[in-house]
């Protein structure tokens, strides 16, 4: 990837966080994150902010930090619809324009961008991802060939509901997408759902000009013991960031950790790890912290790889 450079200004300071009962809080010397384990994340999260060069597409195009499916609203979910718009399961009831529109328009807090669209149907098909698994006292959809042989798919019973959200109607409008330029208003087309109260958004913005993230930024050292990384994002409310920690299952003293500067935010945690025998099995732990000022447009790394990191919900 072509590196441009880019000023750096203040220095990392800590902030306070906020994490589930158990975890200690990020700074100072509490139990639940011993100082070197501290000041070993301090010192990797100064190399990854330093060595942070996003491509001029960070600061001109369209890089989406969120997953291109969203919901335009409260969708006042239950269970089941939940389980489905997760899953992607869906069933349509008209039929999808397959024709593509004219060029649409992102409006970003610092400008706009004209960008070709998908049809309503390509969009429809990267929203749908297929259908549910049969269970008993459900609709039953049709079951996944079993092939033999090693490489054979293999179905089990799920939990979760067994049914699909029923597409009645489509329209192109809009939806607020994260994005490296902030937040933006980006062209999509709106799925009214049947089971849901409000529309689930496909982004219309055609493959070409979505943008790709920058390459990783990490240390070429591991991290050190006791340092995990930050999975992905939950969601952000200004100041408040919340993000997934990759812990191991036998884990304990679990914190967040996270250092910002002016022009980008590095995250991870710190754990307690097991001195005796554990499995090797990895822990999604949700955290949150609370930064000294809105993230607004700053990209938030992982302290581990240097991964920018996008939100999941």
């Amino acid at each position: 990837m072509r590196r441009f450079p880019v000023l750096l200004s203040l220095p990392l300071v800590a902030v306070t966080a906020c994490a589930p009962a158990g975890s200690g809080p990020a700074d100072g010397g509490s139990a639940g994150s011993p100082d070197h384990r501290r000041e070993a994340f301090a010192q990797r999260a100064v190399e990854v902010a330093e060595a942070w060069r996003p491509g001029p597409a960070w600061t001109t195009g369209y890089v989406p930090l969120q997953g291109q499916t969203v919901l335009v609203g409260d969708p006042d979910f239950n269970a089941d619809t939940e389980a489905a718009f997760r899953a992607g399961w869906y069933r349509d009831q008209i039929e999808l324009p397959a024709a593509r529109p004219a060029a649409g328009t992102i409006r970003f807090p610092d400008g706009t961008t004209t960008v070709p669209l998908v049809s309503a149907a390509e969009a429809y098909r990267q929203v749908d991802q297929g259908d549910p698994p049969p269970c008993e006292g459900r609709p039953e959809a049709p079951r996944p060939t079993v092939e033999p042989g090693p490489d054979g798919s293999v179905s089990s019973p799920v939990a979760t509901a067994c049914i699909p959200l029923t597409v009645t109607a489509v329209r192109l409008g809009t939806a607020g997408v994260r994005t490296s330029r902030g937040v933006a208003d980006v062209p999509a087309w709106l799925f009214t759902v049947e089971e849901l109260a409000a529309p689930v958004a496909r982004v219309a913005v055609a493959p070409q000009s979505v943008g790709a993230l920058p390459e990783p930024t990490a240390p070429a050292r591991p991290a050190p013991d006791g340092v995990v990384a930050a999975q992905h994002l939950r969601a952000t409310d200004g100041a408040t960031l919340g993000y997934v920690l990759g812990v191991g299952s036998c884990d304990t003293g679990i914190t967040p950790l996270v250092r910002e500067r002016d022009d980008v935010v590095v995250v991870g945690g710190a754990v307690t790890r097991s001195t005796g025998v554990c499995n090797e099995m990895l822990k999604l732990e949700p955290v949150t912290v609370t930064l000294t000022a809105p993230l607004g447009g700053r990209p938030v790394l992982d302290v581990v790889t240097g991964q920018v990191l996008t939100e999941q919900r």
